[in-house]
Order: structure tokens, then C-alpha cells, then sequence
């Protein structure tokens, strides 16, 4: 899980827009994959109002970050290639994909094979 109250000093794009580069003031750094960020966007188009809703999101291997726009002093909206913007990555969201990229990956994964889906 995310620290309390962690705050980025640094937010890029990679050069080739396949991941997001964040910086936390405690010296975290995490390149974060663009797909991982699409299909775990916390927007409700993805995660729904329950657990229940919940989509699983398939054929996003290639999806780029095509826009960061910053909300507020908390959170950043990224715009995906494939028309997805409605997402809010809160500070905290961001540093706990950080933590647990290899392993949201690998779940992610395993829920596509198991639903007959592929990553594309």
C-alpha cells in the first residue's frame, strides 16, 4: 500500500510515451507501464461504483499516454491514445503502482488468460 501523504517532484512522459516517470520526494522513482495505467485507470469506466462492476480491460499492450494534465495539488488526468481521459491518478494511486507494478502486471495477466482475452 502507498505511504501517507507521498507528493511526486518529478512527472514525465518516457520519450516514447510507453510510460510515465514519477519521482517522489522520499527518492522513489518508478517508470510506470502505460497499459498498466489504462486497464487499472481507478476511473469508473473501468472500476465501476462496486467491486462488482469492474471491467476487465484486454488489447491494451501498445495503448501510449498521450497527455498529463495536472488536478488540483493531488492527482493528474492522463489521456491514453486510445480516447481514454476519465481517470484521476491521485499521488497515492500512482506511488502504489509504483510499489506493486510486478505484481498488478502479473495479476492482470493471469485474469486476461483466465477470461479467454489477450493483451493484444
Amino acid at each position: 500500500m502507498a505511504k501517507d501523504k507521498v507528493w511526486p517532484t518529478e512527472i514525465r512522459l518516457v520519450v516514447d510515451k510507453t510510460a510515465l516517470a514519477v519521482t517522489f520526494e522520499d527518492g522513489a522513482r518508478f517508470e510506470i507501464g502505460a497499459e498498466l495505467l489504462r486497464v487499472a485507470s481507478p476511473s469508473a469506466e473501468v472500476q465501476g461504483h462496486s467491486p462488482e462492476q469492474r471491467v476487465l480491460v484486454a488489447g491494451k499492450r501498445g495503448v501510449r499516454i498521450v497527455g498529463v494534465e495536472a488536478i488540483g495539488s493531488y492527482a493528474v488526468r492522463l489521456t491514453f491514445d486510445d480516447g481514454h481521459h476519465t481517470g484521476l491518478y491521485t499521488w497515492d494511486f500512482l506511488y502504489d503502482c509504483g510499489v506493486r507494478q510486478d505484481e498488478m502486471v502479473a495479476a492482470y495477466i493471469a485474469e486476461l488468460a483466465a477470461a479467454g482475452l489477450t493483451r493484444g
